[in-house]
């Protein structure tokens, strides 16, 4: 199978969702197992990340970085969130800063920190599938 440069957005969001929901799972299963919180948070750090650039591509709107704050603003102006939820994922910075060239830090998850990671990606996976339950086209 030949692979294309570039992905339309709708393959873009087919692949990133697929992705998105694997990392969740994953992340999901690491609590339940109960790895290290820096295991938990950093898969489910990618699950994020996933959603947020699926829920991008949704909309054909595409960020210029991926850390969190850049994701959140590229989403924002295509689609309202909760302002907690909005809130959470931006201090998602705080903690994991690696997309950065200016301020690169990775911090050290703690408990609190990949139980509310994972209650994020849950709240991503809901929008997700709503958009998914509306057969809308893409733009």
């Amino acid at each position: 199978m030949s692979k294309t440069l570039f992905e339309t957005d709708r393959q873009k969001f087919v692949r990133l969702s697929v992705d998105a929901r694997a990392y969740h799972r994953r992340a999901e299963l690491f609590a339940e197992q109960e790895q290290s919180p820096g295991l938990v948070f950093n898969v489910a750090s990618i699950a994020v990340e996933s959603y947020l650039i699926a829920l991008c591509a949704w909309y054909g709107s595409m960020p210029f970085n991926h850390n969190y704050t850049s994701l959140m603003d590229t989403a924002e102006e295509v689609m309202q969130f909760d302002p907690v939820l909005s809130h959470d994922i931006r201090a998602l910075d705080e903690i994991f800063g690696i997309c950065s060239l200016d301020d690169y830090h990775h911090g050290t998850p703690m408990a609190q920190d990949a139980v509310g990671i994972v209650a994020i990606c849950r709240s991503l996976s809901t929008i997700l599938t709503g958009l998914e339950s509306q057969h809308i086209p893409f733009t």
